[in-house]
């Protein structure tokens, strides 16, 4: 028994996390606290209101990088859209815009440019605002390769019915996606190899680690951003795995297993750790950019708009405290370091840093797995407009008290991304908890 409990106490050890991240003045313990115990909780319920469960998507979308016809055929691997009645009437015609006065001035602004008509007979502030909803939707400041809404094959998709889980979708094809992201849009040069990479030699990711920091911090912190991506994704995968599949029922719960096999220091040739740290790594990312936006979504005129107004208004008492909660956050990332020196070069760097990732949130479309390419794609679009957040200071401190916002604009695919995103990685954080008690807990 005794040699049992030790046993069990390594396995805990070997994929606990503890301490300072790099780049970072914050620890491991502190965000576990923050998180599990505050932020968590307030923002799950937030993500069961009716404004952040529907999503609209073009899973339909072809693969722009290689020919693949290879959809995975498996019944979980399907996603179930919303019927036309299933989605609340206030999303369905506001769809594009964030409040009703917001609504209002678009309409009139898309009405202006299918009539050519920015001149003296709009008012000054109509003809404004034409020309920077023109602006926003040049998408210059976009981080991710957005699906077109009013597309034919996009649909709305309840999130709560089609959770993130493990599907079956393995092997090739899921190895052919993030070898993509790895080696062709992480600023990786090709001789230097990643980690239990195929070819990978025998140096246990020396030479990788070595390159990697060497490198900018951007360059850095883009790559431990994919990673904790990545990690975030298998974390979910293991937590909600599919252990029962009988004509009677499906039950899912964690996989042991298949987590250690991701995350354990052993199992893993000393990577399980790295990926976790690159998860907190991302956590910090996101939680800054939440931090951050705050003034854009405290303004009188922003709704979280269903047209179900008493819930409406409840959400967006909600969505404050959450954002307060995440500026009160006593160790946030400073993003101040990212892109700083000489102007000319950091405005090409970010510039680089910008369509790498955008080239990224494509690739989601080469997913097969219908479910996983819904989640991908939010995923990566949520952390694509974090990444704007961080990147629009400037626009955000001018974001008037009262009145719309024009210099910086979130759509509301973009804030339903945004807030899903963060939540996802907020549940990954949560998850690493339950399954070390469930590593203690076995006797």
């Amino acid at each position: 028994m005794k040699f049992m409990n030790m046993h069990v106490l390594q396995q805990c050890n070997r994929i606990k996390v503890t301490g300072y991240l790099d780049d970072c003045t914050c620890d491991v313990e502190t965000i576990d606290a923050f998180n599990n115990y505050k932020l968590f909780p307030r923002l799950n319920e937030l993500l069961q209101s009716d404004y952040f469960r529907y999503y609209k998507v073009n899973l339909q979308k072809p693969c722009p990088f290689w020919e693949d016809n290879s959809h995975c055929g498996m019944r979980d691997c399907a996603v179930q859209p919303c019927s036309s009645d299933e989605v609340p009437d206030g999303i369905r015609a506001g769809s594009y815009k964030y409040s009703e006065e917001a609504n209002n001035l678009a309409e009139q602004c898309e009405e202006a440019k299918r009539l050519g008509a920015v001149d003296d007979s709009l008012s000054k502030e109509t003809r404004q605002a034409v020309l920077q909803w023109a602006q926003h939707d040049d998408s210059s400041d976009s981080f991710c390769e957005a699906d077109d809404i009013h597309s034919p094959d996009a649909e709305y998709v309840d999130l709560l019915l089609n959770p993130e889980r493990y599907t079956g979708y393995k092997g090739p094809d899921a190895w052919k996606i993030w070898n993509s992201i790895y080696e062709e849009n992480c600023f990786k040069p090709q001789n230097v190899k990643r980690p239990l990479a195929s070819g990978r030699g025998d140096d246990g990711g020396h030479m990788f680690y070595k390159w990697l920091k060497g490198v900018c911090v951007e360059k850095r912190a883009f790559y431990r951003l994919i990673s904790g991506l990545h990690g975030s994704i298998n974390i979910h995968l293991s937590a909600r795995y599919l252990l029962q599949d009988s004509w009677s029922e499906k039950k899912w719960g964690p996989n042991v297993t298949e987590f250690q096999q991701r995350f354990d220091e052993v199992l893993t040739g000393g990577e399980g750790p790295r990926r976790l740290k690159n998860l907190y790594f991302l956590y910090l990312i996101e939680l800054r950019a939440l931090s951050k936006v705050l003034p854009f979504f405290e303004r009188p005129s922003f709704q979280l708009y269903t047209g179900n107004q008493s819930q409406d208004a409840e959400m967006k008492h909600l969505l404050l405290e959450i954002l307060h909660l995440a500026k009160s956050f006593p160790l946030h990332f400073d993003e101040n370091s990212f892109f700083a020196g000489n102007k000319e070069e950091a405005a090409k760097l970010k510039e680089e840093f910008r369509l790498h990732f955008k080239n990224i949130s494509k690739i989601m479309d080469c997913v097969g797995c219908f479910k996983c390419r819904l989640w991908g794609k939010l995923q990566t679009q949520g952390l694509g407009t974090a990444l704007k957040i961080l990147f629009s200071e400037n626009l955000i401190e001018k974001i008037p008290e009262s009145g719309p916002s024009y210099g910086f604009q979130l759509t509301r695919q973009e804030i339903v991304a945004l807030f899903n995103a963060f939540g996802r990685v907020s549940t990954s954080v949560k998850e690493l908890e339950n399954f070390r008690n469930i590593l203690q807990n076995m006797r």
